[in-house]
């Protein structure tokens, strides 16, 4: 029994050191099952808090309280990732953990009071992902291919590379979030339930997923002139839904033992790929004209471009990382959904002015039928000492929306750096946004911004 203790406490510390300088998902806290180590179970533990002031829509209060700035604090995410590799062809996942709990909201079912339940305490705990694995074809085992095939919650969602993107290691604050389309209404919070097949045929990999969308049950408004149907998420017994997503790798191969895409390598991997992806549900949402339902398609495409580049030969160099994609999405006449992460705004009755179609607090038009262009890079700074105590890498994001429901298009930016202190294990990230606001949808939209500082941890 001593042995055994000692065993699984060399192998934490041991992880645990090794675990900061990762260039893939990270190897966190692992336990070996056998002396080998090829059996084994990995831990992954990470917290992102946020502070963050923001400008509000028109129309905004807080805490019964009018305002059109607000500062706030936030746990964006709090989780925990565990998966056990069983033999050398059987793994199992299990990934859970809570979102979005501000002072205000975010909380757990209850009361809405002061206290229990109130104002943003004890949010749920729930399992984001949770599947099983099995390696038909190990490398090797077939030439250039590999397989393995699982089933459960999954994120082989399919689409691009930042629909399955980590949240451990993005280069901007956070995602778009529009690369997220079905956004906890067909998904849970990006996954879905179904079985997937990934692999590898040389520099190409690819991941292909069949799966039942959660039920939507949103009732379409019913309108007289077809011009004006706005469709809305209601699919009934749902169809099953396909998703895919392959890439070529042209430089450095990229780990696929999970599904999670590296926002920012830091230089650790010379990467260039470029991929193409899809998601179809057939009757995936709903228009009403003259009382008449009609359904429609969820259709989504989209190509995309990554490289992670290092440059010069120094100890410390510097690296390029930049993504490019291209988003075309068809989910119905008119379709727009409005989102903002972790909105703290309620709607002032009181209030006569022009509003927001979004809504209040820092809503946007974030997903709807069209077209999306989004940009993203940034450069690790070099430095001269043995060990930086920091590493410094700026990043600007750029993104152009053409929604069929609106006769403007919108363009928005972010701009910010990140602090790296021990890699993307303990960082600070500091980054100014902006958000379209549309008062009209045949006038072109005015902007408000957000600042916001994150403060990350993984292990």
């Amino acid at each position: 029994m001593k042995k055994l203790i000692t065993f699984i406490g060399l192998a934490l510390i041991s992880n645990s050191l090794h675990a900061q300088g990762s260039p893939d998902y990270g190897s966190g806290l692992k336990i070996n099952l056998n002396q080998q180590g090829d059996k084994y179970v990995r831990f992954i533990l990470w917290d992102q808090f946020w502070l963050r002031n923001t400008q509000m829509n028109p129309g905004s209060m807080v805490g019964g309280e009018p305002t059109d700035n607000s500062w706030s604090l936030g746990n964006r995410r709090l989780r925990t990732l565990a998966y056990a590799q069983i033999s050398k062809r059987y793994m199992i996942l299990a990934h859970f953990g809570i979102n979005n709990q501000t002072f205000i909201n975010g909380g757990g079912s209850g009361t809405s009071g002061t206290g229990g339940y109130g104002n943003g305490k004890k949010p749920q705990l729930f399992f984001h992902d949770a599947w099983n694995e099995y390696a038909v074809f190990l490398p090797g085992e077939a030439g250039k291919f590999s397989l393995s095939l699982g089933a459960g919650l999954h994120y082989y969602m399919g689409l691009s590379r930042m629909t399955m993107a980590s949240t451990l290691n993005f280069l901007t604050v956070d995602s778009p979030i529009f690369t997220w389309p079905l956004i906890d209404n067909s998904d849970q919070f990006a996954r879905q339930l179904g079985m997937f097949a990934k692999g590898k045929y040389g520099k190409l990999e690819y991941r292909f997923s069949l799966n039942k969308p959660f039920a939507t049950d949103l009732t379409p408004v019913n309108v007289t002139d077809p011009a004006k149907a706005v469709a809305v998420d209601n699919n009934g017994n749902p169809n099953f839904s396909k998703a895919g997503y392959v890439e070529y790798q042209f430089l450095d191969e990229e780990s696929n033992v999970l599904p999670f895409k590296v926002g920012s390598y830091l230089g650790t991997k010379k990467v260039f790929n470029l991929g193409a992806g899809f998601y179809h549900q057939k009757d995936g949402t709903r228009t009403s004209v003259n009382s008449t339902v009609e359904k429609h398609d969820i259709t989504l495409v989209a190509v995309d471009a990554f490289a992670d580049i290092p440059l010069g030969n120094a100890k410390n160099k510097m690296a390029v990382s930049a993504y490019a994609g291209y988003y075309n999405y068809q989910f119905g006449p008119n379709y727009v959904r409005n989102l903002g992460i972790m909105n703290i705004a309620a709607s002032d009755p009181n209030f006569t002015g022009s509003k927001a179609i979004a809504g209040v607090g820092n809503l946007q038009p974030t997903i709807g039928t069209g077209n999306i262009i989004y940009a993203q890079a940034g450069l690790l700074l070099p430095s001269q000492a043995e060990k930086p105590k920091i590493r410094i890498q700026p990043f600007a994001a750029y993104t152009h929306k053409n929604f069929e429901a609106f006769d403007k298009s919108s363009s928005q930016f972010d701009v910010g750096a990140n602090w790296f202190i021990d890699g993307h294990h303990a960082k600070i990230t500091t980054q100014y946004s902006t958000r379209p606001v549309y008062t009209s949808p045949t006038e072109s939209p005015s902007s408000k911004g957000e600042f916001i500082v994150q403060f990350q941890i993984y292990l």
